[in-house]
């Protein structure tokens, strides 16, 4: 029976992985949006994953694993088939890699960074990459230098860099990775520091000195009996020969004071 007499029946050309589905094709592009349409749609994509999956091989030894990868190059055969259109007169098979190759990319892009980096940068660590593999045939056992990469690349300089730089940020180490010290039992997460309770006791007190500084000499020496020495309140009148309840209202004073001058000095540069 002829293949293009009835859309359910398919040949194979001279490769496993393109069928001939020209007929699946013309019938899909007359058909509206719906259920035949939809499983007209899966059997053409069906038909045509060996070559999708023929892609994603291409593209192992990245980090991904290849049932991954086969599924991110069956999502751009999708696309693919449904946006084919055959009355333009070019064959599927060419309009579809570029769509699945396109599609493998971008998921390498967005999606397998442990550390988010910009797409220029991301172009331009694979550039550096592959010519450091190419320069590597021609320059023997030494390295190139950043001059040579950046003439074979045809990138600045400064792109090289960047791009070395992303070489090592594809993934991300592990806190529980040997440290690059070289001691043995040393982790990168036995070199991070651990927070310190009081520094926000300093940056308290670093705020607070120009306002106390302008008290009048009686409140700031009542702020400092009271909490720098420890004394109660009672213990400060004594000291001072005034009331307990005097006391009371001067720290309450002097305290509001300082705040609010703090919390105006604080304020003044998101006003500037």
């Amino acid at each position: 029976m002829n293949a293009t007499a009835n859309p359910g029946t398919r040949t194979r050309r001279s490769h496993d992985d393109s069928p001939e589905t020209t007929a699946d094709f013309e019938h899909l592009s007359g058909l509206p949006e719906g259920p035949e349409r939809e499983v007209l749609i899966e059997s053409v994509v069906e038909a045509w994953l060996p070559m999708a999956h023929r892609l994603a091989r291409r593209f192992r030894n990245r980090g991904e694993t290849l049932e991954d990868l086969q599924q991110v190059a069956a999502l751009g055969l999708f696309k693919a088939v449904d946006r084919y259109d055959p009355s333009r007169g070019s064959p599927f098979e060419p309009y579809a890699i570029p769509t699945i190759v396109g599609e493998m990319k971008r998921h390498f892009r967005d999606h397998t960074w442990d550390v988010h980096v910009p797409r220029r940068v991301q172009e331009a660590r694979n550039k550096v990459r592959a010519g450091i593999r190419e320069l590597a045939n021609t320059e023997g056992d030494r390295s190139p230098t950043i001059a040579q990469i950046a003439e074979h690349t045809q990138l600045s300089s400064e792109d090289v860099l960047a791009g070395m730089e992303a070489l090592e940020s594809f993934r991300a180490l592990s806190l529980d990775a040997p440290s690059s010290t070289g001691h043995d039992n040393y982790s990168l997460a036995d070199t991070l520091g651990a927070p310190e309770g009081r520094y926000d006791t300093v940056d308290a007190r670093e705020s607070v000195k120009p306002a106390l500084a302008e008290l009048p000499d009686r409140e700031r020496r009542i702020l400092d009996l009271r909490f720098f020495h420890d004394m109660t309140q009672s213990h400060i009148g004594e000291e001072l020969g005034i009331s307990q309840m005097h006391v009371s209202r001067l720290i309450s004073h002097a305290c509001n004071k300082v705040r609010h001058q703090v919390e105006d000095d604080e304020a003044l540069p998101a006003a500037a």
